[in-house]
């Protein structure tokens, strides 16, 4: 049976899931298999039907839900009106990516698999459940399960007789093809054209929001920095409620995009066209201006200042012609070397850019033409927007906690959005940020008589910020808010404001200073403190309940609180209150947002 072109559609918010279907899709190139990799929201889902091989790679976001690159082919495969024997001519697999600390590990996948069984496609292999968690990551399950994808696919559709793969350590062409240009002048290249000015921002047409003020609202002795930026956004049509979320794309430092140039001995103030090179199906990145800077594809699109993921190595190992390095990245690319890389790697979060210093003589001779397949496009980051547009009008908030630790390497790591953002400073001259908003996860009552328990420790009170802002300024009552930080001098956010609020009858507060006494205490510790208060909210007046914050282990302790409270004030068993909570999910009157 001769070979299908293989289709291999990613789903997702992170890279992660882009980086591994373009690793397939290496993969099916060394087997000399035609192969098309595409987004999902590139891909016309009405050719499925036509389709005899496909991958699908896809990561869960929120309380399951498909990313918004997925979501037009989500709604369009869920159609009701499909027929159970649609995809009959179909054979294909689903790798999911995943984070078990969350309670729909994986859910896209594992949903996705089961739809398209019921649409008569036949799948070549069990799901794969790919593990942000494990010790290795997802490669973990990634290595062998495509493993067991290309034994499956080539007894089905071997070579023909006389073709043999290409040699692991051969490279491959690159997908696009540099051509750089002169006599161009910036402006040609930094004014994009304009959106259409009746649609709202979004990722490809962001608005240019003026950052008005960029203030630190930790206590300057405190380790952590938390920010809270407000951003104008008139003129840009944006409409937002609470519970919506802020995107925008970071840019690199000037650091790393002027020591990036150094390394790789490219003039920044070049201007450049891309080709996609003979074979190659890979459209010209949008995103990208024609002609464009070598500044602007280093600071605004590489995503340099990353860990690099095994791929990268891979790509690098066959390049290299220096022995000595060679023989380490391909030591660092093979299944046995993981742990290596995991060290090496991953655990000092060791960025791209200090991956090329170390490997001279190869970065030395990389070509140009190798830079979009060896660095992945810098992603959108996601806020919760802190602020409500009835309180704020034609105005935007988020609060940012900084990111800096240190790791065994000399140099402290950074966050780069979260870094990125705290050096715009306004007081030093004008500066914007591209940006767009998209909904989020938490819905909020419109019912003016629903009271409103809200769980948001550290910067997860971010987005009830925004929702009590809103719900006072519509007259709304019944909001309640627990709050946690470490210390009620170091790190209370916004402390004056819902001092305000309380004083004037508008919200109940409950805190808990985990570090300002010996015994540590915790907002799931308040919690079981006011059983009275909250099973009379939840029991006798049917409250919404919202938790948001880091994923790690206090949304697990907040729900554990909860429970007691059914069984403290409705005298039922464990097992019943965790059906009451499992019902208020299902109704939505229990929400989380959360991250790890």
């Amino acid at each position: 049976m001769s070979s299908p072109t293989l289709l291999v559609l990613y789903g997702s918010q992170t890279g992660t899931a882009q980086d591994t279907a373009e690793r397939i899709g290496r993969q099916a190139q060394r087997r000399r298999v035609g192969v098309r990799v595409h987004a999902l929201d590139t891909y016309n889902v009405a050719n499925l039907i036509s389709e005899s091989l496909v991958v699908f790679v896809c990561s869960t976001t929120g309380q399951g839900d498909p990313p918004d690159n997925m979501k037009n082919f989500w709604r369009f495969l869920f159609r009701k009106s499909l027929p159970t024997a649609s995809l009959c001519r179909l054979e294909y697999a689903v790798l999911g990516l995943g984070d078990s600390s969350y309670a729909k590990f994986n859910f896209v996948a594992k949903k996705l698999h089961k739809r398209l069984q019921q649409l008569g496609a036949s799948a070549l292999l069990p799901v794969g459940l790919a593990d942000d968690q494990h010790d290795l990551g997802p490669d973990a399950v990634i290595d062998p399960w495509l493993v067991l994808f290309w034994q499956k696919t080539v007894s089905l559709y071997p070579l023909p007789a006389g073709t043999t793969p290409l040699d692991d350590q051969d490279p491959l062409p690159p997908r696009y093809v540099f051509h750089f240009v002169d006599d161009i002048t910036e402006k040609l290249v930094e004014q994009p054209l304009p959106p259409d000015s009746h649609a709202p921002p979004s990722s490809a047409h962001p608005f240019p929001a003026r950052v008005l003020s960029n203030q630190r609202v930790t206590d300057p002795s405190h380790f952590q920095d938390v920010r809270l930026i407000e951003f104008d956004i008139t003129g840009s049509n944006i409409q937002y409620v609470a519970g919506d979320v802020m995107m925008m794309r970071p840019f690199n430092s000037p650091e790393d995009v002027a020591q990036f140039c150094q390394l790789l001995r490219l003039d920044p103030d070049r201007y450049f066209t891309l080709a996609p090179t003979d074979g190659s199906t890979a459209p010209v990145p949008a995103r990208l201006p024609r002609p464009c800077a070598v500044r602007y594809l280093v600071e605004r699109y590489l995503d340099v200042a990353a860990v690099p993921r095994r791929s990268f190595f891979e790509l690098l190992a066959t390049l290299a012609t220096d022995e000595l390095e060679r023989g380490k990245l391909v030591e660092l690319s093979s299944p046995q070397g993981q742990d290596d890389l995991h060290s090496y790697c991953t655990r000092p979060r060791r960025t791209a850019l200090e991956v090329l210093a170390d490997f001279p003589h190869t970065t030395a001779e990389l070509s140009v033409n190798y830079l979009l397949d060896l660095f992945p496009e810098i992603q959108p980051r996601s806020f919760s927007i802190s602020s409500s547009l009835l309180a704020h009008p034609k105005r935007i908030q988020i609060l940012v906690a900084v990111v800096k630790y240190k790791t065994r390497l000399h140099k402290a790591r950074k966050g780069l959005c979260s870094s990125w953002l705290a050096s715009l400073d306004p007081a030093q001259g004008e500066v914007s940020v591209p940006l767009w908003v998209k909904k989020g996860g938490l819905k909020f009552p419109q019912d003016p008589d629903s009271p409103v328990i809200m769980v948001g420790p550290g910067t997860g009170v971010a987005p009830f910020r925004a929702a009590i802002q809103e719900r006072i300024a519509q007259g709304k009552t019944g909001n309640v808010l627990f709050f946690g930080c470490r210390s009620e001098s170091k790190d209370f956010y916004c402390r004056t404001e819902w001092e305000e609020k309380v004083q004037a009858g508008h919200m109940t507060l409950f805190t808990a200073f985990s570090r300002d006494q010996e015994d540590k205490i915790y907002v799931q510790h308040r919690i079981k403190e006011q059983a009275k208060l909250l099973w009379d909210l939840v029991g006798n007046r049917n409250a919404f309940f919202y938790i948001a914050g880091n994923a790690k282990q206090m949304p697990a302790a907040v729900c554990d609180a909860l429970k007691e409270v059914f069984q403290q004030g409705g005298g039922v068993t464990e097992s019943q209150a965790q059906e009451m909570l499992n019902g208020m999910e299902k109704a939505g009157r229990f929400q989380s947002e959360t991250w790890s």
